[in-house]
Formats: C-alpha cells, structure tokens, sequence
C-alpha cells in the first residue's frame, strides 16, 4: 500500500507539472502567424497597380471629357476643366491621361486647388505602345509627346462611357460642355470634327498667318501611296484637338489599327512629317476619318489662336465662340500670344510651384 501511495503521488506530481507547462505555453508564447485562405494571394508589390484610382463613381449621366495633362503643360490642362467645370450644370466626369512620373502632380493640382470638387479618374498612358510607330523629328519635337497620341487609343483607356469628348489641354471651354456632348454624330460615323473650311469671318485671318486648311497642307502628294488614297488636295482638312467619338463605332471600325498602320506607312515611306501643318499625329486621322465623320457647331472649335503672336480675331466674334482652340507654336501659358485675357480667367496657380506661366516682366 506505501508503495501504491508512492506511485499514485508521482503520478500527481507529474500531472501537476505537465498541466503547468501547458500554461506557461499558452501565456507565454508569440502569437501564431494566422494563414491565409486559398483564396488569398500575398501581392508582389512590383506588381501592385502603378495608378492609385480615384474612386469617383462614373455615372452614366456624366459628361465624359478625356484630356491629357503632360507634366510641362499641368496649368494649361487644369484651365481647360477649370472652364468647363464653371461654365455648365451638367455632372462632368474627367478621364485626366497623363505619364507616371506626373500623376502625383496631377492629383496635387486638383486636390489642393478649387478643383478637388471635380469627378475625375487619373489614367497612365504607356508610352511603350508607340514604339516602332513614331519617327523621330526635330523640327517640332513637342508634337512627338506621347500623350499627343492617346486620342488615337481612347477604347483602350479605363474608361466606362459608350461616347467621350476628346480636348486638348490648349482651350478653352466658354459654352456649356453638354451642348457640344449632344452632337448627334450620322450613322456610321465613329467622330465628330469642325472642319477647317466652316466660320467664314475666321478665313481672313486663318489666310493672313499662313494656316492650311486642305489635305494639300498635310499629305505630301508627291508619294504614290498618298495619291492612291484618291483624296482630293483641295478637300477641307480637320483639327483633331477637340472632337466627340463613339467608343463602340471606334471599335468596330478598328479605327485605332487603321491609325496604327499609317503611322507605321510614315515610319518607311515618310509620306507625312511634322514640319508640314499637322505634326504626325493630325495626318494618320485625316486619312482615316476622310469623307467618315460628323461636322460639329463651327463655334464649338474656334482655333489657331495660337498660330501668330500678333494676329487677332475681333473681341465680339471670341465673345461669342463656345470653345477656343490656341493650337500652333504660341501657348497662353508662354509669351508672347494673343487673347491671353479669356485664357488667364482660368487659370489656377500650381500649389506646388511647378508650374508657372512666362509672363513680361511687371505682369503675371
């Protein structure tokens, strides 16, 4: 019996211990790592999205603008949906394309500025896509930005809208945005254009700086393969830099393969170059969009404001004009350039400095 007792004590002391060893484990011990279902992924942070996306909800009664906001020109872009944003009462929805090293200058601009009511998505637009369709051209190497050709992408951007309006970050908006997104574009027509041979009271002054307004202008007739488009010389030519499309019509028409193949047609036979009127990317949409597209209100694309430092259109006719068009070598952020009045009105200062508009010396 002592030696049952013996035992029956050891047995008890062991339990003890055993229980206590259990304790200190589960008091004391780091916490467990917990696991992650099947369904889960650990993710790479090299491939974690480049572009944070602005969470405004696209909806479908918006007006959809796509414009491009290249780091240089951030202030020009901004004053073009400042305009647009102040002249309407329509819910606009901006798809603001731009390269990475400025998408946090684009969000800054619009976050720290009047603009953060705005609804916009910002978008990086790969330059690589390019490559091997662009022939390098010093004479006017600001129409060689990749961003002067994301007009000819617009089904591929992260856009939800079955029909955008394209601007370029020269205008300005002075009509509502809305009239202009209504353009009822004929059947078949994946655009709509001003033409360059509408508005009459603007020929005088188109005439006077030297501004083509024919295909003769921007095709060089002298190749075989342009001749063989059959386009007349004298047909009226077009400014891509502000136009309505239809993404569905764009599709079908693989109208984004076809500007494809003509840029790459320039890349071996040079059958157009930015020394002529239109740079290289106007030429390609000439072509494709030839006797295929929609004519747009002449005063919804009032241009060539910014083709002569000194020519002028009279105050009353700019008044009255919807949209203005400062394309060509003169910017109204640089100096000098005319009818800087209707664009500085628009104008936001950049609250990080990098922007700033050339102005004399005793002006802004």
């Amino acid at each position: 019996m002592a030696l049952l007792r013996k035992i029956n004590h050891i047995l008890l002391m062991m339990l003890v211990l055993i229980v206590c060893l259990l304790l200190h484990s589960k008091l004391f011990r780091g916490p467990s790592r917990p696991k992650l279902k099947r369904t889960e992924t650990r993710k790479d942070p090299e491939r974690a999205p480049k572009v944070p996306v602005e969470k405004a909800a696209e909806g479908e009664d918006d007006i959809p603008v796509v414009i491009c906001a290249a780091e240089e020109r951030m202030g020009g872009a901004m004053a073009t949906i400042n305009s647009i944003y102040s002249n309407t009462d329509a819910s606009v929805f901006f798809y603001i394309v731009t390269l990475r090293d400025a998408i946090k200058l684009t969000r800054q601009y619009i976050v720290k500025t009047k603009l953060k009511g705005i609804k916009y998505k910002i978008l990086e637009f790969n330059p690589m896509v390019l490559k091997g369709k662009v022939k390098p051209d010093s004479s006017r190497p600001d129409l060689l930005h990749p961003l002067n050709f994301v007009r000819f992408y617009l089904p591929l951007l992260d856009i939800s809208h079955k029909r955008v309006i394209y601007l370029d970050d020269d205008v300005i908006v002075q009509g509502d945005i809305k009239d202009l997104y209504h353009t009822k574009l004929e059947k078949g027509h994946a655009a709509a254009f001003a033409t360059d041979c509408d508005l009459p009271s603007t020929h005088e002054m188109v005439r006077s700086v030297g501004m083509q307004t024919t295909y003769m202008g921007f095709l060089d007739y002298r190749k075989q393969e342009v001749r063989d488009l059959g386009i007349n010389p004298s047909d009226c030519s077009f400014n891509p830099g502000v136009f309505v499309a239809d993404i569905g019509e764009w599709k079908k028409q693989k109208i984004t393969k076809q500007l494809e193949n003509w840029m790459q047609e320039n890349l071996k036979k040079n059958i157009y170059s930015s020394a002529m009127a239109g740079g290289v990317a106007t030429p390609p949409m000439l072509i494709v969009f030839h006797d295929k597209y929609t004519i747009i209100d002449p005063l919804w694309h009032v241009r060539h404001l910014g083709w002569s430092p000194d020519a002028r259109y009279s105050e009353t006719f700019l008044q009255g004009a919807h949209l203005l068009h400062w394309n060509g070598r003169f910017k109204p952020w640089d100096y000098p350039c005319v009818h800087l009045d209707l664009w500085e009105k628009w104008f936001i200062p950049d609250p990080t400095g990098k922007f700033s508009l050339v102005r004399p010396e005793g002006k802004i």
